[in-house]
């Protein structure tokens, strides 16, 4: 392994945030990761792990180690006729192991096709999109706890999925480097074609019975479609969560507003379209500085060539304040903001 200095983060963070690590270093295997726990932490003044830089905001230098998850590998293990367990390396792409799945007929991670970043990262978020979350299909993870080096399992109630959450936003944060990831998948899967516009966008490409792939390729188009390319603007996703309100409070919204986009939530709550709020106070395709809300989608905030990180949180918090004087509503960033 190479210890770089003053590394540039730059094409790391989709983002596209021009900041720099005090100190980089990748590692590829558990073997090389436990040496830098143990051994080579000690030489810096902390620990900065990354994946592939998708669901975080850099507003400035990172010091320290800057450590790139880049484990790989994949492996299947059959259960029954129906069940697959599918472990993958923390530095898989994401997409890439959607793609494994869905061209080795194993059904369940569909539905969350070119969500950006990486595998070892999808259970921090419990990442999540047209009515599928990693917990849906999560079997087990191995991760390395950063203060002895020791590896630890942890099955799906130690995970203490929620909401775009985890025991690894919480109590555990910054304490355990997630090495791999295993996924139960079936071969004979039902699908998920009630949220959005999947059956709309199936429809419209000519498909009469759905398959894993002809529901990946339709996910795949709605995104593009809404979403821009992070290689051409600069962002990380939807910025902010869907909000959740009590039953009492909906009711008085939709009487104000009649057309507030809205789904089931959780424990009898209801969840808001957070870019539906967004919308509606005028942000949609307003840019200010070098940032602003995406054009074709106002949830996702878009750096536009030069935007530092702090640009952006000004803008969120501005968003966050409009929404709730208009709907006494509060926004939550989903993007970790560093």
């Amino acid at each position: 392994m190479q210890v770089f200095s003053n590394y540039p983060l730059k094409s790391l963070n989709t983002f596209k945030m021009d900041v720099y690590a005090e100190h980089f270093v990748s590692v590829k295997s558990i073997e090389e990761l436990q040496h830098v726990v143990t051994t080579m932490k000690h030489e810096y003044s902390g620990v900065f792990l990354l994946g592939g830089g998708s669901n975080m905001l850099l507003t400035k230098n990172v010091e320290g180690l800057v450590v790139k998850m880049d484990i790989d590998g994949i492996e299947r293990k059959e259960i029954d006729e129906q069940t697959v367990l599918v472990k993958s390396g923390a530095g898989i792409i994401w997409h890439d192991l959607v793609l494994y799945s869905v061209a080795n007929g194993l059904g369940g991670i569909e539905n969350l096709s070119l969500i950006p970043g990486k595998v070892g990262a999808a259970p921090i978020q419990n990442i999540g999109a047209y009515g599928v979350e990693i917990k849906d299909s999560f079997y087990e993870l191995e991760a390395m706890n950063i203060r002895t080096g020791e590896m630890e399992t942890f099955n799906i109630e130690q995970c203490r999925f929620g909401y775009r959450n985890s025991v690894f936003k919480q109590a555990l944060k910054n304490k355990f480097a997630i090495c791999n990831v295993t996924f139960r998948l079936q071969t004979n899967p039902t699908f998920n074609l009630s949220y959005g516009a999947i059956t709309s966008q199936l429809e419209a490409d000519g498909i009469e019975k759905a398959s894993l792939r002809s529901v990946s390729n339709a996910i795949i188009k709605i995104r593009q479609s809404k979403l821009p390319d992070p290689e051409q603007l600069g962002n990380a996703g939807s910025f902010f969560k869907n909000p959740e309100v009590e039953s009492g409070d909906f009711e008085s919204l939709i009487k104000e507003f009649p057309s507030i986009v809205h789904f089931p939530g959780s424990q009898d709550k209801i969840k808001l379209s957070a870019g539906w709020l967004i919308e509606q106070c005028g942000w949609k395709g307003k840019r200010m500085k070098n940032c602003g809300s995406y054009e074709k989608q106002a949830l996702v905030l878009v750096n536009y060539g030069n935007a530092k990180g702090n640009e952006v949180v000004d803008l969120a918090h501005q968003i966050i304040d409009s929404v709730k004087k208009k709907f006494n509503v509060d926004l939550e960033p989903e993007v970790n903001i560093i």
